[in-house]
């Protein structure tokens, strides 16, 4: 099953894995870790297990059947290059992406260093984002892993920002999220961190999306960053079937 997205940069979510472990700072309070606990309350059997790493098998082929272009988050739930996730099944979601072309799928991950190593291993093609996480300058070193992987599209998601990133590598980097972070015990994003990563994209001219200012009701405090809303998006996604599909839809 996929799931209608409410996060701004994406529309569907796919969970071939659920589950994940806390690995930085980032991992702190952690909005899947949450949603699983509510979703073994409910009876999801899927979360039977709550936050325990757990494979679904029965989705790894799912998106074949979407015939409508998607623009795809893979594990929202989990993080595909987690180490109790087998070579042999990233290898099978890989390929299923590779089989679906007309999809755009958005793979994020805060284990930059397994995902070096395994990068070789894997069938990479152009309907592939690759993503990390970096939410303070304590995980720099994910920005050169990601670097070193062979994605058509590499991004960085700097959610939640908890920290400022002055100084930012963007040599081969064609997308930049920035988001503070939500929820309860949320802690604050100044502006002054989010306006440098602003400048350091426009330097560089790379795509920049600021998705939310956070905070325990971050409907209130919005989207809007200097008096705008910045939702710019890889150049290769206008040129793709749902980059057109969505222009269309609000032409």
């Amino acid at each position: 099953m996929a799931t209608q997205s409410k996060i701004e940069w994406t529309q569907v979510t796919w969970n071939p894995v659920t589950g994940c472990s806390k690995i930085s700072q980032g991992c702190k309070h952690c909005y899947a870790e949450r949603m699983a606990k509510r979703l073994k309350a409910m009876g999801v059997e899927r979360y039977r297990d709550e936050f325990e790493v757990t494979l679904q098998d029965d989705l790894v082929e799912l998106p074949h059947r979407w015939s409508k272009p998607r623009l795809v988050f893979v594990n929202s739930m989990s993080d595909l290059f987690h180490e109790k996730v087998p070579l042999d099944f990233i290898q099978r979601v890989f390929q299923t992406m590779k089989d679906c072309p007309r999809h755009i799928f958005q793979v994020l991950t805060k284990r930059s260093e397994r995902l070096c190593e395994l990068a070789k291993e894997l069938p990479w093609s152009p309907n592939v984002w690759m993503g990390v996480s970096v939410e303070d300058s304590q995980v720099l070193h994910r920005i050169m892993d990601l670097q070193a992987v062979p994605a058509a599209v590499r991004f960085l998601s700097c959610e939640p920002l908890i920290g400022p990133l002055d100084d930012l590598s963007l040599k081969g980097i064609d997308w930049v999220i920035v988001g503070g972070e939500s929820g309860p015990k949320s802690r604050p994003m100044k502006p002054e961190w989010v306006e440098s990563i602003l400048l350091q994209c426009k330097e560089a001219e790379v795509p920049f999306f600021f998705k939310q200012w956070g905070g325990v009701r971050k409907k209130r405090t919005g989207r809007e960053l200097l008096g705008q809303t910045f939702d710019e998006m890889p150049t290769n996604f206008y040129e793709s079937d749902v980059g057109t599909q969505i222009s269309q839809a609000h032409v």
